[in-house]
Order: C-alpha cells, then sequence, then structure tokens
C-alpha cells in the first residue's frame, strides 16, 4: 500500500511536471539552486583538505532526478553564477570564483545533466555514481591550481575522503530514482 501511493504520488508529480511551461520549469531550477546553497551550508571540515563534506551531492543528482538533464543543470548554472556574483550561498557562507572548491561547483552542472540522463535510463545507480566521479575529476582539476601538488596528492585531499559518502549519497539518489521511475527508459520529462 505505501509502495503504491509512493508510486503515485511520484507519477503524478511527473504528469504535472511535463505540463509546465518554460517559465514554471525555470522558477523550479531557481528553487533547486536555493536548496543547493541550503545544503552548502550543512557541511563537515576536514582538517587535512580545503574541501568540506556537503549534502550538496546529493542535491544535485536529485536536481538532475526531478528537474530533468536540462533544467537539473540549469539549476546548478544558476547556484555557480549566484555564488561567482556575490551570493555568500557557497559552503559556509562563501562567495566567489578563486576559491579552491570551485571547481567541483562546476563539476554539479555537468553531474546534474548526467543525473537526469541516467535516470531515464535502467542503469540509474551507476548514473549517479558516474555523475560524482565528473564532479571529482573537474574539482581536482580546479583544486590543482591553487596548490602545487602531485596528481597522486590532489587525488588524496580531493577525491578520496568524499568517496564513502558519495557512494551512499549515490546509492540513495539511485535508488530514489528507481523508486520514482521504476524501469521506464528513454521517457524524457
Amino acid at each position: 500500500m505505501v509502495k503504491r501511493l509512493w508510486t503515485k504520488i511520484w507519477d503524478r508529480y511527473f504528469e504535472i511536471y511535463r505540463l509546465l511551461g518554460i517559465v514554471e520549469k525555470i522558477f523550479l531550477s531557481i528553487i533547486f539552486s536555493i536548496l543547493t546553497a541550503i545544503s552548502a551550508q550543512i557541511y563537515l571540515k576536514l582538517p587535512f583538505t580545503p574541501v568540506p563534506v556537503t549534502l550538496q551531492t546529493f542535491t544535485v543528482l536529485l536536481s538532475g532526478i526531478l528537474l530533468g538533464k536540462n533544467y537539473g543543470s540549469l539549476s546548478q548554472i544558476f547556484y555557480f553564477i549566484g555564488g561567482i556574483s556575490g551570493i555568500g550561498w557557497f559552503y559556509g557562507g562563501q562567495s566567489g570564483i578563486l576559491r579552491p572548491t570551485t571547481g567541483y561547483i562546476i563539476g554539479f552542472i555537468f553531474a546534474s545533466y548526467i543525473a537526469g540522463y541516467f535516470s531515464e535510463k535502467e542503469r540509474k545507480v551507476f548514473g549517479m555514481i558516474f555523475a560524482s566521479l565528473v564532479i571529482y575529476i573537474l574539482g581536482i582539476l580546479y583544486l590543482g591550481i591553487f596548490f602545487n601538488k602531485s596528481v597522486k596528492d590532489l587525488i588524496l585531499i580531493g577525491i578520496l575522503p568524499f568517496i564513502p559518502f558519495d557512494i551512499v549519497k549515490g546509492l540513495i539518489a539511485g535508488l530514489f530514482a528507481e523508486s520514482i521511475k521504476g524501469r521506464k527508459k528513454d521517457e524524457e520529462i
């Protein structure tokens, strides 16, 4: 009964979402940029890396799942532009482009698109993990600009500490996508 209700709620959400116009979908993208900003304020600072553990990755994946690849990535573009324009909504109330973690935020744009794409395919969990990998790659590329370290050291401070957290977030997001979208393939939202 609970599963049927859960499915019915999300089927109704996507039915309504398909009927929305561009303005409403852009508004939802702005809402998700704000949700990403809120999730950035829930963080754990690790002493050996300038990169915090946040709930942002999960929110980024959800933006792709719930808004689709295009509007999900648009929400992250709004988040990025807002933060580099001076809105203090990056983690810890920060803003600006010249920060060691900016590469991860650029990765959010691509990760949301990937999450949206894979949420419509059969390999949803794989897609969420792959989206997280893209965040890592862009994150350490930008991190390397700020720290004169080897690729190995950048991986040690910019990827390895976050793998357990992001696997959990990716699994939860992938299972969420499966639970609300089932095994439907190639259905554009």
